[in-house]
């Protein structure tokens, strides 16, 4: 952002810029909205984005009301700005040639991203994933055959993330406008993994708007290849598709376990070299957490509390988001069941995690829990539960 600044000054404004460390604070301090751009930098800002001034800092009407004066202030602002299918704007165009290293530079960071995501959440990870994400874009436009097809490849992984960070946070717009950018890659790569890949994370956000039937349906269009397909991605439809059914208003309670158990003797055949979608590789016993949640979601209460004391144990550890979602879960369960003490004192836990990772879907979860403690919502431990969900829900 500096070295942009710096090249939409005058030449006669240009030797008057402090320093590029003196500006980076100054970047800093506006983008958590501690001050806001005076001159010459509202001027640099706007040449920079390509946008007037009013435009760029939400002056409507002469009112003199402006959006970059709340907390977020001018990051919020670049964030809207480069994001392509909101906007429209175009940042300045890579010229040079697109090295092939590149690729490989995008999918080694991805692993790390994955485990920042389970014990930080969204909110400290968007900016790093958004940044790489349209830098991806704007390769992809310079790359030549082959290499624009591996950056596809990894654009697909980043829009992917990018969309479920922003699904975590409760920004649904965004999420749906990034997986939708995956989708577009995916099929521009002619790659039938990646087209899969993002079907199944279309589904993943169709979890999260409660709708059944459109879940099922991505689900069973990313198997529409199913003999082309690793056993990865596989696994990831099978499961997609399970969840879909349990949130179905037929309960089917054997065919999500069929489907399940398809999933399950897959999950030892993953070998693949991709270096996304390894949830099922990096989340321990994780077809018994697919299973446990839609018991959640049948009515199948004790065979859920079950499943997840077999998984997570009796007493919660670490609050990291992931096991936070989790422990929601089985608190929800246990609600139904229903053991009142325990579920305050899990719930209480996961609650913590809520305030450390800013994850709106926690925030949900927790929400969720008295929907099943409505027998001993009277009692002083349901009282207790009001008081947290109150408090971090």
């Amino acid at each position: 952002m500096a070295r942009r600044l710096v090249e939409a000054a005058d030449e006669d404004i240009r030797p008057r810029l402090p320093s590029r460390e003196t500006m980076i604070r100054r970047i800093k301090a506006y983008e958590a909205g501690q001050n806001r751009p005076g001159d010459p930098y509202r001027v640099l800002y706007a040449r920079a984005f390509g946008l007037g001034e009013a435009e760029l800092f939400g002056e409507a009407g002469g009112s003199g009301t402006r959006q970059a004066a709340d907390g977020l202030g001018v990051y919020r602002q670049r964030d809207d700005i480069l994001d392509m299918s909101r906007t429209g704007a175009v940042n300045h165009p890579h010229q040079a040639p697109v090295a092939p290293e590149l690729v490989m530079y995008f999918l080694e960071q991805l692993p790390g991203h994955y485990k920042a995501d389970m014990w930080l959440g969204p909110r400290h990870l968007i900016p790093t994933v958004a940044t790489q994400a349209e830098l991806i874009k704007e390769l992809v436009q310079a790359a030549d055959v082959p290499v624009r097809r591996g950056l596809l490849g990894a654009g697909v992984a980043y829009a992917a993330l990018l969309g479920w960070l922003y699904q975590d946070a409760g920004d649904v717009a965004r999420s749906r406008a990034w997986r939708a950018v995956a989708l577009d890659m995916a099929h521009r790569s002619q790659d039938p993994q990646l087209i899969s890949y993002a079907l199944t994370n279309k589904a993943m956000l169709a979890i999260d708007l409660d709708t059944g039937h459109m879940v099922v349906d991505y689900a069973e269009a990313a198997l529409a290849d199913e003999s082309k397909l690793c056993p990865k991605v596989r696994v990831l439809a099978l499961v997609h598709k399970a969840l879909g059914h349990s949130m179905l208003p037929e309960k089917n309670k054997d065919l999500v376990d069929r489907l399940l158990d398809q999933a399950a003797v897959l999950v030892d055949r993953v070998d693949d070299e991709y270096s996304w979608g390894n949830a099922c590789r990096r989340t321990l016993r994780y077809i018994d957490v697919q299973r446990a949640t839609a018991y959640l979601r049948l009515g199948a209460y004790r065979e859920a509390a079950a499943l997840w004391d077999s998984i997570l144990g009796v007493a919660p550890g670490s609050a990291r988001r992931d096991n936070g979602v989790f422990w929601a879960r089985q608190a929800a369960a246990l609600a139904a069941v229903p053991e009142p003490e325990r579920v305050v004192g899990i719930a209480s836990v996961a609650a913590s995690a809520v305030k450390v990772t800013g994850s709106v879907r926690l925030r949900k979860e927790l929400k969720t829990i008295p929907r099943y403690a409505t027998a001993w919502a009277g009692t002083a431990s349901g009282r207790d539960l009001a008081d947290i969900v109150r408090q971090y829900g």
